[in-house]
């Protein structure tokens, strides 16, 4: 298959392996491959429709987190249920119902497996819509991968519908329609999915994706590498943001980055990205406190998922020299290092910051860090209503059994400092410290 573009040309070449095949890439610098491998496996000892239902959770989990996979739920529906979705991905304000639809007898000729593929895409949209109707009359309790439940109300939630196909011999050129549903949809194979997942690393970004890839016209499935890799080099061309740094605070720098990698996440070879990763594993693996819900932990995660994906190695990297920095100091000193980012649109600002110990006056002074910070950024943006502020403290480790602690602060709209809270903070932080 060939797509010509005005920037490069695409195509795929099969591999030895059916089930695998390689994009290339044809750029002015010579070409990019990219092995695309097949969908992970089927469970063992599974029916081969839930278990596509399993691999698709399992691919979305490892790649992106537990967190935001979620189970199927049911709804009452006159003296049965309904199953609400085959699976769902849920992020603070934006959710899939994913309908998993598997070939599970041998293909027929390609004129009567375009049929059916037509058939069961309309209906995997007519069920999702149907879950979506459903959750925002009734809001219902569902398990995510960590067998923790959350209350989803359907109104607090942007959907999108997806239909995913589980079949080892689409045919070429089949491209899935239907019926339009009042809501964005759109059609994978479970390879697709797999790669996006393995690509991008983030269920936000993945969902990001989603979204952006419904407003484009349908393409043939199993040709969605293709699509990411043109999205990736409209991305790599795009000017950046025209955003006033001083938002952020005194000598803010812009910084750009495609929404869309052309490498896989960690492609570096560093591990590096991984940080983000396990920061998010310390807070998802932590006891809530008191006064938070399961609500408020999906909140925080969603907020560290959106760094954008094609920074998250440097950043890790950042960290983990930070880290290191803040062990040198004389016994009894302390030292902070600090980083912050404030997105495009203002409205999330995220703090990260490394400090020689940890202890209770330490945990306090990150606090009104953060406070402070969401403090003036929501005064100069003058929206303080919708401002997200997310902290994290790294601090070492010396026990040897891990290389840190984790602590996590947020903070959501109007700042409810006192004007000596600002004073007596700001007399602490603002000061031009050698490591701010």
């Amino acid at each position: 298959m060939n797509d010509q573009t005005a920037s490069a040309l695409w195509r795929f070449v099969q591999d030895d392996d059916p089930r695998t095949v390689t994009l290339v890439v044809d750029t002015p610098n010579g070409p990019y491959v990219r092995r695309i491998p097949p969908a992970l496996p089927l469970p063992s000892g599974v029916e081969h429709g839930p278990g596509a239902e399993e691999a698709a959770h399992t691919a979305a989990a490892a790649w992106g987190m537990p967190d935001f996979v979620f189970q199927p739920a049911y709804a009452a529906k006159g003296s049965g249920r309904r199953e609400l979705g085959d699976r769902l991905l849920l992020t603070a304000h934006r959710g899939a119902i994913v309908q998993v639809k598997a070939r599970t007898i041998a293909p027929k000729v390609a004129v009567e497996e375009i049929a059916w593929i037509q058939k069961v895409a309309a209906k995997a949209m007519r069920q999702a819509k149907g879950t979506v109707r459903q959750l925002r009359l009734h809001s219902a309790d569902m398990v995510n991968g960590r067998d923790r439940t959350l209350a989803v109300d359907g109104n607090a939630y942007e959907w999108i519908a997806v239909f995913l196909l589980d079949h080892d011999q689409v045919p070429a050129d089949a491209v899935a329609a239907w019926e339009p549903i009042g809501m964005p949809a759109v059609a994978l194979t479970r390879r697709d999915w797999d790669f996006l997942f393995n690509q991008l690393r983030s269920t936000t970004a993945v969902l990001d994706y989603l979204f952006r890839a419904a407003d484009e016209p349908p393409i043939p499935l199993g040709d969605e590498p293709v699509r990411h890799y043109e999205f990736a080099a409209a991305d790599s061309e795009a000017p950046p943001a025209d955003i006033d740094t001083e938002l952020v605070g005194p000598g803010g720098i812009l910084y750009s980055t495609p929404l869309l990698p052309q490498a896989p996440v960690g492609a570096g070879g560093t591990h590096a990205h991984l940080v983000i990763r396990f920061v998010m594993e310390d807070i998802t693996t932590s006891p809530l406190p008191a006064h938070a819900s399961e609500e408020d932990r999906l909140a925080v995660l969603s907020d560290l998922d959106r760094l954008p994906v094609g920074i998250r190695e440097a950043w890790g990297q950042l960290l983990l020299d930070m880290l290191d920095d803040v062990k040198q100091v004389p016994d009894g000193d302390i030292k902070w290092r600090f980083r912050r980012q404030l997105n495009a649109d203002a409205s999330r600002l995220t703090l990260f910051a490394c400090a020689t110990h940890f202890d209770a006056d330490v945990r306090a002074a990150f606090g009104s860090y953060v406070q402070l910070r969401h403090h003036e950024v929501a005064g100069r943006t003058g929206c303080p209503d919708g401002l997200a502020t997310v902290g994290v403290l790294l601090t070492p480790n010396y026990s040897g059994r891990r290389p840190w602690d984790t602590t996590m602060f947020r903070t959501y709209g109007p700042s409810d400092l006192s004007d000596d809270e600002v004073a007596t903070f700001s007399g602490v932080w603002n000061r031009r410290l050698e490591t701010d």
